[in-house]
């Protein structure tokens, strides 16, 4: 069974907040990719669709359109890049590039360990901001330049440990 009985529970519990279960979709893939790892494997994906009596394609479809949500595993610190036009004039590439050479990853991979993983991403919504920089789902960075990447590294990986007691 791919969704726990208290995850399958948790998502039941949204019904009634909306007017019919397919609205729940959103809800639901936040709750999944949180206790999955972060990211929505295909078998949730039939199981979500089943609970909410829609189409796989239908969830398959969302997975696929929002940045925010994973169809693969992705690291212990997820580190998305915009490189839509106005982060791509403003150096996005050369941060890609930048974390390519500090992690030793490409786009889509994974560090060794899980810690780490790069992806580039369209539209954070800060064009004005730009570069833009997110980490998991947290607030995005702005204006983020190249020389900012190690140190952006180091304290997530400072705060990986401090949260594990090393």
């Amino acid at each position: 069974m791919p969704l726990s009985h208290e995850l399958e529970n948790r998502i039941r519990a949204e019904f009634p907040k909306y007017p019919e279960k397919r609205a729940v979709l959103l809800t639901a893939l936040h709750f999944v990719q949180e206790e999955q790892g972060g990211w929505v494997a295909p078998d949730c994906i039939l199981a979500i669709a089943g609970l909410l009596e829609i189409d796989p394609i239908d969830v398959k479809e969302v997975v696929s359109f929002y940045h925010m949500f994973h169809d693969h595993a992705v690291g212990q610190s997820h580190l998305q890049v915009c490189t839509n036009l106005s982060c791509s004039m403003r150096g996005a590439r050369g941060l890609v590039r930048g974390l390519e050479e500090i992690l030793g990853v490409r786009p889509g991979e994974m560090t060794p360990g899980g810690e780490f993983s790069v992806e580039e991403v369209q539209c954070l919504g800060s064009c004005g901001s730009a570069p833009v920089v997110q980490v998991n789902n947290e607030p995005f960075l702005e204006n983020v330049a190249l020389a900012d990447l190690k140190s952006l590294v180091a304290g997530l990986q400072t705060r990986r440990r401090a949260a594990v007691g090393e």
